[in-house]
């Protein structure tokens, strides 16, 4: 099993989503996040006066998967959140030991 997780634009989520469910995803963890990379935040003016915001808003997405839904679910996220511009995101993918339904005792890929 994988974790797969997406930092997003929050204009995104929905084609995200949309494209997930496209190649099979059945459930997914969204989180409003905060942060910056290589942008390194943007400058806004507020009531005439500019001030630098460090930290632009994201949305990070996180999936446990088998390991053969990884790649396509991998390119369905890139393709999905790709504006072309900076600050499109990051995708990560890590291993996962173990994993259990809590209602059922589930455990490993039944439980995802």
């Amino acid at each position: 099993m994988k974790m797969l997780i997406a930092i997003i634009k929050p204009f995104k989520l929905e084609e995200v989503r949309e494209a997930l469910t496209a190649v099979g995803v059945h459930g997914m963890t969204v989180t409003e996040v905060k942060g910056y990379g290589r942008q390194k935040g943007q400058t806004e003016i507020y009531r005439g006066a500019e001030y630098a915001v460090n930290f632009l808003p994201k949305v990070k997405i996180e999936m446990v998967l088998d390991d053969d839904a990884v790649d396509r679910t991998v390119e369905a996220v890139q393709k999905a959140a790709a504006t072309g511009k900076i600050g499109d995101g990051k995708i990560f993918v890590t291993d996962i030991s173990h994993a259990v339904r809590i209602r059922t005792g589930e455990t490993g890929a039944d439980a995802i």
